[in-house]
């Protein structure tokens, strides 16, 4: 039976009826943002924020297709970063939403000082349906070869901005040249703006700063300190009950607590980036010495930096069993500092033995420890009392020396200690750059557009050398100074200690301890050798029952 052939037929199918979104958008009223901005908070430009608030209203309002949906203005906030326009942000967020049609701004540097994000913006909105109209330009960033536009109008804006920015740069280099310091009082514990516009100092904060200081330097650690701190319901210069350990570190290493001042600590690499970085020598620094008055004295305030380099560059040792080297300060027990082998060099480390349920304190080369007699052979153990004993006998035979004995030994480790002493030519340094300075001066007065082919360039060469050279010279003789008043004040303390000592017996003191000995060495298991700092070497028995 054959198949039956159907014909062919054809339909049309009707279009469905769908109604596009830009369609859509010709049949009501466009959504309009304004966006504004002033880059500071003076008061002139906050009248200009509030004028432009009120124009872009009336301005929307006026035209009859047009509907405010809201007004974005960030003020007192830069252009050359979107990081901190919270009001740009916010109208970003809504344009994604789908809230808005077009944003009408005053011009390109207005919505934008950096090129990347006025260029990344605008294209981002243009691929969603928006509209970004510039009135000073008279562009919308959805017409055709408007990017063009963007790409130089927003070039010019960037390169305003890094105009202010060198002239900004310049001014701040020169008030540094004159030493002027600008002071940030916001949690700067110790000093306030006083009426006359300078630092002065807060006594009550004068006096935290003071105990954190002599906290320091009688062996307290940054946690030790913290915890006095906590305990004595002292809050942070944040106000805050918890102290971190940075902020006891930035204390403790602050010149500005002495009355001076480094300028250019930190420097910003561009204004665009706005990146902070630690000026590594990278700009130029200036010191300015007493600039305001100081919370601590010059000499205490170096011995609290010798006192942080000590512990910071303290010998690792690494010990079995543990996952770091042992290079840490430890504020616990001084002889941790102190107590070294005499055969290995390695330090000594404090151990708990339990004999017949008894607990007894020795101490241990960490060598022997760790290896047993691999690398050191006859260390031997040291009691706890046995050693403190022996320590307080070499102290105090030390104090009961005759006096003029004493003073022999300070006056020879003075001597040595002023042995590289030069005369002090400080002063004809200083007039020497002062001649060099006034020299340059009068070449460049001299010079004009007939003269120019006759300025000496060598010569120019020449002084600044010299001047660098000299200017490095009496950088060296202030230092060596300081370094020269800070040992003669230590020197002072510990024969102050020892003298204090002398007709007065005391037991085991680890601050008395930490004060006046540089080193403690094991030599036998019978005696030990303790050095004073200044170099006073006294050697004692080990007297065991």
């Amino acid at each position: 039976m054959e198949a039956t052939v159907r014909p062919k037929v054809v339909r049309v199918i009707p279009p469905t009826i769908n109604v596009s979104e830009s369609t859509k958008q010709e049949y009501r009223q466009k959504r309009v943002v304004a966006y504004c901005r002033v880059s500071t908070k003076q008061e002139e430009q906050l009248n200009s924020y509030d004028v432009q608030k009120r124009y872009y209203t009336e301005r929307i309002n006026s035209e009859p297709d047009w509907t405010l949906v809201a007004i974005f203005a960030d003020k007192g906030i830069t252009g050359t970063s979107v990081k901190k326009r919270e009001e740009f942000n916010k109208m970003i967020r809504l344009c994604k939403r789908g809230k808005v049609d077009m944003i009408i701004t005053k011009s390109i540097s207005r919505f934008a000082r950096n090129t990347v994000d006025c260029l990344k913006y605008t294209r981002m909105l243009k691929d969603i349906g928006v509209d970004v109209y510039f009135e000073e330009q008279g562009i919308h960033s959805t017409q055709p070869g408007a990017e063009f536009y963007i790409t130089i109008y927003g070039s010019i804006a960037q390169s305003e901005s890094e105009n202010i920015s060198a002239n900004i740069k310049f001014g701040k280099a020169q008030c540094a040249k004159e030493g002027k310091v600008y002071f940030h009082y916001k949690n700067f514990l110790g000093y306030r703006k006083g009426a006359d516009g300078q630092p002065e100092i807060v006594p009550e904060e004068a006096e935290t700063i003071r105990f954190i200081y002599e906290s320091y330097l009688s062996g307290d650690s940054f946690g030790g300190i913290i915890a006095k701190l906590k305990e004595r319901g002292i809050l942070s210069p944040s106000g805050k009950i918890e102290w971190q350990y940075s902020t006891i570190q930035s204390i403790l290493s602050n010149e500005r607590y002495k009355g001076d001042a480094i300028i250019n600590k930190t420097y910003i690499v561009d204004c665009i980036s706005k990146k902070v970085r630690v000026n590594n020598g990278e700009r130029p620094k200036y010191y300015v010495e007493n600039n305001h008055p100081a919370i601590i004295d010059a000499i205490t305030f170096a011995r609290v930096q010798e006192e942080l380099a000590r512990r910071t560059s303290k010998t690792k040792v690494k010990q079995v069993g543990t996952k770091t080297e042992q290079g840490k300060y430890s504020s616990k027990y001084a002889l941790t500092e102190l107590l070294v082998c005499g055969e290995c060099k390695t330090p000594y480390r404090r151990c708990t033995w339990t004999i017949k349920g008894e607990k007894r304190y020795v101490w241990r080369c960490i060598n022997r420890l760790d290896y047993g007699k691999k690398y050191c052979h006859e260390s031997p153990t040291v009691e706890e009392t046995t050693l403190h004993e022996a320590i307080m006998r070499a102290i105090q035979k030390t104090a009961q020396m005759n006096i003029d004995v004493l003073k022999t030994l300070k006056l020879h480790i003075g001597m040595a200690l002023n042995g590289e002493e030069s005369v002090d030519k400080t002063f004809e340094i200083q007039v020497r750059i002062a001649e060099i300075d006034a020299e340059f001066s009068a070449m460049l007065k001299t010079i004009s557009s007939d003269t120019v082919g006759e300025f000496d360039e060598n010569k120019v060469r020449e002084l600044m050398d010299e001047k660098s050279e000299l200017q490095r010279q009496l950088a060296d003789i202030t230092e060596t100074k300081q370094k020269r008043e800070t040992t003669e004040s230590r020197l002072d303390e510990i024969f102050t200690v020892i003298e204090g000592l002398k007709n007065r017996p005391m037991e085991y003191d680890d601050q008395v301890v930490r004060q006046i000995i540089e080193c403690i060495v094991v030599e036998s298991k019978d005696r030990i050798k303790v050095i004073f700092i200044g170099g006073l070497e006294v050697t004692e028995e080990l007297l065991t029952e």
